[in-house]
This record gives structure tokens, sequence and C-alpha cells, in this order.
């Protein structure tokens, strides 16, 4: 297990180092002139001549990459330009708040979706079965950032019972929870129904199973088959889709952040790119790949204790 974990660990490092490379690639082909963007339209040619050079934009862009790699092999991500903030900063603080919206999206996702896909595979083919799916396909037809606009529109416009938009300083309030609750069921309601489905189908296959029929034919209860043999069982996949998805946000929801102006790391981002912020964009990136890869890591050692059968070697 911690040669396996070790293996894993030290792949990470190519995968950062790719990301990287295509992410300070990709951002300097966007049009648009970060020095200019700061200092503004009043700006004289000699301003932007010595921003570009105290920020190193006048070296060639094998220089750039190089110098920035090497402060990152130093802990260092630079500053941002249109904040003057260091990287590292930046995102801890915004991370913290998209840790709590991605916290409570998969809480909501798991309270609708466990006890919703249990009920359709125990219930197959009946109308409860028939009305879970129809929602199920519906919120995975449905983008999320539709969704968060009928939310705002009908709870926050017209009834006015939560805030369209923002973030209250304290979570644990009345305030913080209204803020809250919109863009973490926007997010939870489209999970949901992913994991609803795959805990359904998996659930239908493990209750087909020899040892669920010979529980059966033990005399245990329905009750007891269900919970004690075939969910935990069924739980292995939905693990991995429940691990992607936190990964995801965590790594920053930047479509729902950006309807309802949450200021975590997707709204961040888009800000950054927005201004051509160079270190900031591939900070974010970077952290995202950082995020999504120790998730999967997360997820893979979960299965060896819900499953003593496997056994990572």
């Amino acid at each position: 297990m911690m040669g396996y974990l070790a293996r894993r660990l030290a792949a990470i490092i190519p995968v950062l180092f790719g990301i990287s490379l295509v992410t300070f690639s990709l951002i300097h082909f966007i049009p648009g002139d970060p020095v200019r963007i700061m200092l503004g339209r009043g700006a004289t040619a000699e301003m932007m001549a010595n921003a570009r050079h105290q920020l190193n934009l006048d070296q060639p862009l094998y220089t750039q990459y190089f110098l920035w790699l090497w402060n990152l092999l130093h802990g260092d991500l630079g500053r941002s330009y249109g904040m003057d903030k260091p990287v590292t900063d930046l995102i801890l603080s915004h991370f913290l708040i998209t840790l709590r919206l991605a916290v409570f999206g998969v809480i909501i996702s798991v309270l609708i979706a466990v006890p919703t896909g249990i009920l359709s595979a125990t219930k197959k083919d009946s109308a409860v079965d028939y009305l879970s799916r129809v929602i199920s396909s519906i919120g995975i037809s449905l983008p999320p950032f539709f969704t968060g606009i009928i939310l705002i529109l009908v709870f926050a416009l017209d009834l006015r019972w939560f805030p369209s938009m923002g973030v209250a300083p304290e979570l644990f309030s009345l305030d913080g929870l209204k803020t809250l609750l919109l863009p973490a069921f926007t997010i939870g309601f489209y999970t949901s129904t992913v994991i609803s489905r795959m805990l359904r189908a998996t659930m239908l296959e493990v209750m087909e199973q020899d040892y669920v029929r010979t529980a059966r034919s033990k005399g245990l209860s329905e009750r007891a088959v269900i919970y004690g043999h075939a969910l935990k069982n069924a739980l292995i996949p939905v693990v991995t889709v429940i691990g992607t998805n936190l990964g995801y946000l965590l790594g920053g929801t930047v479509i729902v952040e950006t309807v309802f102006a949450w200021p975590g790391l997707g709204f961040l981002m888009v800000t950054a790119v927005l201004k051509r912020d160079y270190p900031l964009v591939q900070g974010i990136m970077l952290f995202f790949a950082l995020v999504f890869t120790l998730a999967n890591l997360g997820v893979d050692m979960i299965y060896s204790f819900l499953d003593p059968r496997i056994r990572h070697r």
C-alpha cells in the first residue's frame, strides 16, 4: 500500500509540469496586453516599457516560463499583476470560500442521491422508479448555469427568500446559510442526478449476486440485505463519481460561482483571465490540477476500505 501511494504521488510531478507548460502557452496566446489592462489607456510608452521590464514580460517566452518554474520550485507562485498580492495568498483565501460551497454541494447531492438511488433500485419499474429516472434525466440535461439562473429568478427575485449573489462572512449564521443555499443546491442537484443513476445501476447489479441471494435464503430481513450486504459493494463505483465531482468542485466551480458572484477560485479564475493576469491564471490552474490528482488518489485509497478484496500493489 505504501509503495503504491509513493508511486502515485511521484506520478503527480510530471502531470503538474505538463499542465503548467500547457497553461503557460495557452494564456500567452490569448489576445490582450496585461500591462495595458493594468495601467489603463492613459499610460505612456515609457511607463509600459518599465512595467514590462519589471514583470519580465520583455523576455522571450521560454525565459519567462523557466523563471516562473524556478520560482515555483522555491515555493513562489509570483505576484498577481492586477491585485499586487502573492498568488499563493490569493489562492488559499479564495479556496476556503470555494471549499465552503463544494462541501455543502456534495452533502446536498449525497442526501438527495443515495436515498433516491436505493429507492429506485428496490422499487424497480414502479411509479417511484420512473419518476426518479425522469427527474435524473432532466437534471443531467440542464446545465448548472441554467438551473442557477432559474433559482435566482424564482427564489431571489420573485419570492425574495434568498439573496441572489455574494457571500456572508459568517458561515454558521442565518445570512451565511441563505447566501450558500442557492449555489450549493445548484451544484448538488446536478451532481445528485449522476450519483443517483449510478447507484441505481450498481444496486440492481449487486442485488443479483450470489451472496445477496444467500443472505436472503438465510432469512435476513430485506433491510438487512440491502444495507448490510448490497449497499456497501454498490457504493464502490459511486465513490468514484463522488470523488471526481468533489475534485471538480474544489478545483473551482467556475460557472456557478460566476452566476452567483461567489468569490471563490472559479470567480477569481474568470477575473484573472479577463485581466490577463498570467501568474494568477497559472497558479490557479496548477492548484486545480493538484486538487484533481489528490482527489483521484483519495478515491483509490477509499476503495480498499470499502472492499477488502481490493489491494493496491
